[in-house]
């Protein structure tokens, strides 16, 4: 050990890969990988596909963030992606980076405005799916740059996080095309508040057969109920 680092700085996240893999939602990997961040003294993160050179922001590759809402909003309002030494170095590189805004940042601006929303130093992890679409972790806090050690850790984390996220958003996909129109009509009258009779009456089927439809969307989504089947339905843009 050396004389600059204290047993707290030694620690490491257990990172269980099985965990990873059993997660289901988009949620629940945003709540593990909030408490990924925070173990190494992190504060916040963003999971986001590479932007490409025709990007005019983030919020558009982003998958799961923990950014201040108006801090995302004004970095793509100011076109602060252009200049990014962050984006910048994961376009050219896959091999991760920790980065410090004061020394990194390309303008004063850009440093403060990090500086403001707390973000001043942190990591970012280069990751691509079965697939090979491009992505990576960033996170960033008030701490200090991660040393190798938990640079290597983080980039293990960050693999198995975004792969995880490519695979629900594969299973989201297959559910949509697995749903009937019939079925989507029923989650979409269920999400406007219609109780199954109220349903039957609009589309002129049976009580039974509407909540036949439901439990059958229900499962193809793979959630319990028709509250919970309605909630995934929106995520994922299946109903508006």
């Amino acid at each position: 050990m050396s004389k600059t680092e204290t047993a707290a700085e030694l620690l490491t996240f257990d990172i269980d890969v099985e965990e990873i893999a059993g997660l289901k939602t988009q949620f629940d990997v945003f709540r593990f990988t909030k408490t990924l961040v925070e173990f190494y003294g992190f504060r916040n993160f963003m999971v986001l596909n590479l932007p490409p050179a025709t990007a005019l922001g983030l919020s558009g590759s982003a998958i799961i963030n923990n950014w201040p809402a108006e801090l995302v909003s004004l970095f793509d309002r100011e076109g602060l992606i252009r200049s990014s030494f962050v984006v910048r170095q994961l376009r050219r590189s896959v091999t991760p980076f920790s980065f410090d805004v004061e020394r990194d940042a390309e303008t004063p601006e850009m440093a403060a405005t990090f500086t403001r929303f707390g973000i001043v130093r942190g990591a970012c992890i280069p990751v691509h799916d079965p697939a090979g679409a491009r992505g990576a972790v960033v996170i960033g806090g008030l701490g200090g740059e991660p040393n190798r050690q938990k640079l290597m850790e983080l980039s293990f984390a960050a693999i198995h996080i975004f792969d995880r996220l490519a695979e629900i958003r594969n299973m989201d996909i297959r559910a949509t095309d697995l749903l009937t129109d019939r079925e989507i009509d029923c989650l979409t009258w269920t999400a406007a508040g219609k109780t199954s009779a109220e349903i039957a009456d609009i589309l002129g089927l049976s009580e039974h057969t509407v909540n036949h439809y439901l439990n059958r969307a229900a499962k193809k989504l793979d959630t319990v109920n028709r509250t919970q089947a309605v909630a995934k339905a929106l995520r994922i843009g299946l109903i508006k």
